[in-house]
């Protein structure tokens, strides 16, 4: 908890007991406020079949980040930040998210 708490510093979040509280402004130009539970993972679905569960560190980077994208998106923009990724440059890192390399494929 120690990491969301320098992020809440960082970003001049706002908390409650059991909130990360995102203020942002939307594409329209209104003020709003983005609420996250403070979980230490948060599972992301893709499709009906596919999930994910994701650090609550890298859910509010995302939405920091891209506060008007689907955050479906913009949690995979942020693994491919090279900052936030150790692979080779423009190398997808998708053991990540679980897309590893399939058998009996050409």
């Amino acid at each position: 908890m120690e990491q969301i708490q320098e992020l809440i510093r960082k970003y001049g979040l706002e908390e409650d007991p059991e909130h990360v509280i995102i203020p942002f402004v939307s594409g329209d130009g209104r003020p709003r406020r983005c609420f996250l539970l403070k979980r230490r993972f948060l599972r992301i679905m893709f499709t009906d079949t596919h999930f994910h569960d994701y650090p609550l560190e890298e859910i509010i980077e995302a939405t920091v980040l891209y506060p008007d994208m689907p955050l479906r998106e913009s949690i995979l923009l942020v693994h491919k930040d090279p900052d936030m990724d150790d692979d080779e440059p423009g190398r997808k890192n998708t053991e990540q998210r679980g897309e590893g390399e399939k058998e009996n494929t050409d």
